[in-house]
């Protein structure tokens, strides 16, 4: 399955960084469903509230997705990598 990944970068509540990429099936356009995604996202983690627009969240490139992200994306509808910030 080819994937689009957003990059994104949002400011926590205590003013660091989060970093994370949600990925969605290539075909996926709608941003603010993608939006979406990341708010859902950003409630998880305790988050929610920050602001998550085109200025924090990119179309970053297309590339395979590996079984655990299909298995996310089969039961979410998209899944999310954690790069920095997303676990404090």
């Amino acid at each position: 399955m080819k994937v689009s990944v957003f990059d994104t970068y949002v400011t926590r509540k205590d003013g660091a960084i989060m970093h994370f990429d949600i990925l969605v099936p290539s075909d996926l356009r709608d941003v603010d469903k993608i939006h979406t995604f990341g708010r859902e996202y950003l409630t998880r983690k305790g988050q929610e509230g920050q602001p998550l627009t085109t200025n924090e969240c990119r179309f970053c490139h297309i590339e395979e997705a590996d079984d655990n992200v299909v298995a996310d994306i089969t039961a979410h509808g998209y899944s999310i990598i954690e790069m920095q910030g997303c676990n404090n």
